[in-house]
Order: structure tokens, then C-alpha cells, then sequence
């Protein structure tokens, strides 16, 4: 069997699972001090009432699910630029945990909706369809993925993919400004429309939902990256006995 240093991806699976480690107790921490301000110090909104507590992670999970997909966009650039696994294994942890976070954003938007708009899912809204959208295009990358065979083809078409779906993420963002919405905009250029307070809140609960991101993103890399050596170690073995 050939030595296990030959594969240099084990060292950085190692290294990214050794990160995530690091996460746990930071990740713990602010989990529990994001649901403190949301639930307790944060002040309660004076039209929307209680149900605008949502708001602090709904848009924690938004922000950070753009920031997946921007993983996945320079990931799949430097994997066309050096043919490396590592990047395509990061590029497709990201769109699962990225997913994972726009289905959040999906899901907590239509309960914020309701008692506020009266509607659970505002068709036709450019903020709602833009992230539908987004989230139906990395779906789909994930279903593309699973029909091709495993190699250099199918990490180059995923990586084309991922660098192309990631054009909808600015769409996302400036849906609220470019056309008539009912979402708000809040963060402007001169500042976030929030009272202070809420705009701590805010903060903490983007920095915790950014720290389980990575913590989930390397995790879920390492693993997939183990298991493409663990394919690989196998097939050696095998071509040894044949030979």
C-alpha cells in the first residue's frame, strides 16, 4: 500500500477538522449570548411586537448563506486555476451548509410574514423570488453533482456552475433597492435603520451564525475530503493486488 503521506489531502482534512475543534466552545458562547439578546435584551419593536425577533436570525442565516456561496464562487475559480480536490470538496460543503442556511432564511421569513403582511409567502416580492431563486439554483448544483461520475469532469462542471450561480447573490441584495419590495432596507449607506441595541443584537447574531457556517463548512469539507482518500486508498490497493 502506498505511504498515507502521499496523500496531502489528509493533512488538510486534519487541519480543518482541528479548526472546527477550536469552534465548539466560541460557537457555544455566542449561540448562547445571540439567544440572550434576541429573546432578552433586545428591546421589542413597537409595530411588529415579539414576532420581530425572528428578524435577528433571519437575517444572521442570510448573511452567512451569502457568504457560503461566495466560498463556493472562489472555490471553484481556484479549482479551474489548479485542479486541486481540496477546493472542490470546500466548494461543495459550502453550497450543503449554504443551503442549509437560505432553507432557514426560507422558512423563518414566511412565520415573520404572516402576523406583519398577512401573507405567509409573498409571490411576485423581488427579495422572496431572488432568494427562491438562489436557493432552487445550488439545489440544483447539488442534483447535478449526483449525476455525474466522480473525477476532473464533474469538478470542473460543478465549479462552473457554483461561479455562475453565485450571480444571483448581488440580485439578492439589491433586490430591495433596484425595485418595489415591502422587505425594508435597513442597512444603508450612511447605517442600519435599528435602534441601537437591536443593531448589537444584530451583530452578535451574525457573528454566531458565521461561526457555525465555518464550523459546519469545515467539518462537513473534512469529512468528504476523508472519504475521497479512504476511495482513493482503496483503489490503490486494489491495483496493487491486480499488478
Amino acid at each position: 500500500m502506498q505511504d498515507v503521506e502521499a496523500y496531502p489531502e489528509l493533512k488538510t482534512a486534519s487541519r480543518w477538522l482541528q479548526v472546527a475543534g477550536w469552534l465548539r466552545i466560541p460557537l457555544l458562547v455566542l449561540v448562547l449570548m445571540a439567544l440572550y439578546g434576541t429573546f432578552v435584551y433586545a428591546p421589542t419593536e413597537r409595530v411588529m411586537g415579539e414576532v420581530q425577533r425572528i428578524f435577528y436570525f433571519h437575517v444572521g442565516a442570510a448573511f452567512n448563506a451569502f457568504f457560503a456561496f461566495f466560498v463556493v464562487f472562489v472555490s471553484g475559480i481556484i479549482y479551474l486555476k489548479r485542479r486541486q480536490i481540496i477546493w472542490d470538496q470546500l466548494a461543495v460543503a459550502s453550497v450543503e451548509v449554504g443551503v442549509l442556511f437560505t432553507t432557514i432564511v426560507l422558512t423563518t421569513g414566511p412565520v415573520w410574514a404572516k402576523p406583519v403582511w398577512n401573507t405567509w409567502f409573498p409571490w411576485g416580492d423581488p427579495r422572496v423570488m431572488t432568494t427562491l431563486v438562489l436557493w432552487l439554483i445550488y439545489m440544483s448544483y447539488m442534483i447535478l453533482r449526483s449525476s455525474l461520475p466522480e473525477g476532473d469532469k464533474r469538478y470542473r462542471f460543478c465549479a462552473v456552475f457554483g461561479i455562475i450561480g453565485f450571480l444571483d447573490v448581488p440580485l439578492v441584495w439589491m433586490s430591495i433597492r433596484w425595485w418595489r419590495t415591502i422587505h425594508p432596507v435597513v442597512i444603508t449607506s450612511t447605517g442600519a435603520n435599528l435602534e441601537p441595541r437591536m443593531l448589537q443584537v444584530l451583530i452578535l447574531t451574525v457573528v454566531a451564525c458565521f461561526c457555525a457556517l465555518t464550523f459546519l463548512i469545515l467539518f462537513r469539507a473534512a469529512m468528504r475530503l476523508n472519504r475521497v482518500v479512504a476511495a482513493q486508498l482503496a483503489q490503490d490497493v486494489v491495483d496493487q493486488r491486480r499488478a
